[in-house]
């Protein structure tokens, strides 16, 4: 059996590596399949490289597959079903019998004990090594033609034209993989940017680059839907970013893009009612009279954030006492901290990590086998399918899991 798999990035790699593993498995040769990897740029494995800052996010620690599916703003019902066959638990014993060690995270995500990701790419190398597969780097696909006895005919970009069995298109959101598969009578979902930060000029943010928060709220509202997320937020030199903002931006992906990123949304930065904050500010009254307010920073928030806040919420009497603080003053710098509404004026992509919403309608493929309903022996795995994942690991266990079953099915197949 002859196999192309189109892309050579985390699916991409893995459905190679899984392919060979499962013949092994089954007591078959791994010689029974001859597999091209193709990877049009010049090094496999890239967003391998850069996740989690170089560290690779390799999953989450949530070991239940209904848990795991309710972070994925799409394909959470498609998912359900392929998670009970391999999830992230099954992931972390895969890299644990090739010698890699794991760590959970406070917050869930999983990383591999060196925080480096060429631990992982090496390992995925050593295995493609064992197996013999070298990818073709710097190697684009032109074009895919259905032939009789249900093969294809794949057309390099440098005019090589050769005939495979099966098709693996794992090209995450590369518009080439989007324009193979359309080809060969697939629809494209409306695509947009996810898991990006906010643009946001805010007086209140400008030169506080750098001050974090644990844990806050965020609420926004587009195209009639409230979207809700909590995390820790990261004020940056353009506006908001941090897990909350990341993942507000995976839920109202489409929303957010058809108003072209100009909207309004409230932070609560303390993730308390208003009422509980005005009572806690009556505490610190009483307990600090005859300190001045702006030096007095409260509920964990940095000292230069808090100067910030009262500096512009009581721009001319920013040198009060707290003896001299009004209820009316206080009731503002409550409803500040617990519901300060911003305005976004566009996004920024998280560097090159980021994730694009749309893809292959799930409709057309069958989440038994990750097969074409529409050409049998056509697959498709990780992101280039209509499936994006919030942030900490699970759009890397959308691709373990499509590759792993899709190896599966071809060798089930032999």
């Amino acid at each position: 059996m002859k196999i192309a798999i189109i892309g050579a990035g985390a699916a991409g790699t893995f459905c190679a590596i899984r392919i060979k593993e499962e013949l092994v498995e089954n007591n078959l040769s791994p010689d029974l399949v001859e597999i091209s990897l193709f990877e049009k740029g010049r090094t496999p494995l890239r967003k391998v490289k850069i996740s989690g800052g170089g560290r690779c996010n390799v999953t989450h620690a949530l070991f239940s597959p209904k848990e795991m599916v309710a972070h994925y703003p799409r394909g959470n019902k498609e998912l359900l079903g392929p998670f009970h066959q391999f999830c992230s638990g099954d992931m972390l014993s895969w890299l644990d019998e090739k010698g890699i060690r794991t760590k959970i995270e406070d917050d869930g995500r999983i990383f591999p004990v060196s925080d480096d990701s060429q631990t992982i790419i090496d390992c995925f190398q050593q295995c493609l090594d064992r197996y013999h597969i070298a990818p073709q780097l710097s190697c684009g696909i032109k074009d895919i033609k259905k032939v009789p006895h249900e093969s294809f005919q794949v057309l390099q970009k440098d005019g090589t034209l050769q005939e495979y069995d099966v098709v693996i298109i794992a090209t995450g959101s590369d518009k080439d993989g989007h324009f193979l598969a359309q080809s060969l009578g697939h629809s494209i979902t409306e695509l947009a940017p996810s898991l990006f930060t906010f643009k946001c000029p805010s007086p209140f943010l400008k030169g506080l680059a750098g001050i974090s928060f644990k844990s806050v709220s965020i609420s926004l509202g587009t195209q009639g839907k409230k979207f809700h997320s909590q995390g820790p937020l990261l004020i940056t030199h353009w506006g908001l970013s941090g897990p909350a903002i990341l993942k507000l931006s995976a839920w109202a992906a489409r929303g957010l893009k058809s108003v072209k990123y100009q909207f309004s949304f409230f932070v609560n930065f303390l993730e308390a009612t208003k009422e509980q904050t005005l009572e806690n500010l009556k505490l610190l009254k009483k307990e600090n009279s005859a300190k001045k307010v702006k030096n007095t920073p409260s509920f964990g928030i940095s000292k230069r954030f808090w100067e910030r806040v009262i500096e512009i919420l009581f721009a001319n009497e920013s040198e009060l006492k707290w003896a001299d603080f009004s209820n009316q003053k206080m009731g503002q710098l409550a409803s500040f901290l617990t519901q300060a509404q911003f305005e976004s004026e566009g996004s920024h992509r998280f560097k090159e990590e980021f994730v694009e919403c749309g893809g292959i309608d799930c409709k057309e493929v069958n989440f038994k086998s990750f097969e074409s309903k529409i050409n049998p022996n056509l697959y498709f795995a990780g992101e280039i399918l209509d499936i994006d994942g919030i942030t900490g690991g699970f759009n890397f266990q959308n691709a373990w899991s499509g590759a792993y079953i899709i190896a599966k099915n071809i060798v089930k197949k032999l």
